[in-house]
């Protein structure tokens, strides 16, 4: 099976359990709390924050290996988790800016959306550059 079917796949799974998902994670996402307390969407953004920060780091160590400058592996398979883990933290960031009903500070974890809709792109964009000099160097 080639890296476009996988991909393939599995960005077809993910959107079907999104879909299936979306009603659940809204209603959970929704419920007013205090100011301080760990809601549901701030625990969510902040996971898919953390998820976004380590596909930027998983991406920009697969750029490094695929240029050659750091072991002897090409840097395929970090490219392709750096891929994912972008994916899900920027879906993940779009549910909690879709589900929150208040601005920042009302415990609906939109800031943390926002913060997850530009580390998701930017650890995609490491992987994509590191999958495609990858296919340049195999």
């Amino acid at each position: 099976m080639s890296v476009r079917h996988l991909l393939a796949t599995a960005a077809t799974a993910l959107l079907g359990i999104v879909g299936l998902a979306t009603p659940a994670a809204a209603h959970v996402l929704v419920q007013p709390v205090g100011a301080y307390a760990l809601t549901a969407g701030r625990l969510w953004s902040a996971v898919a924050a953390l998820l976004g920060l380590a596909g930027i780091v998983i991406g920009g160590l697969a750029l490094a290996r695929s240029a050659g400058r750091i072991g002897t592996g090409t840097g395929r398979r970090g490219a392709i988790v750096a891929l994912a883990a972008g994916l899900a933290c920027t879906v993940i960031g779009a549910l909690v800016v879709a589900a929150a009903d208040g601005g920042p500070g009302t415990g609906y974890g939109i800031v943390g959306g926002y913060v997850d809709l530009v580390v998701g792109p930017i650890a995609v964009v490491l992987g994509g550059l590191a999958l495609a000099r990858s296919r340049r160097t195999a």
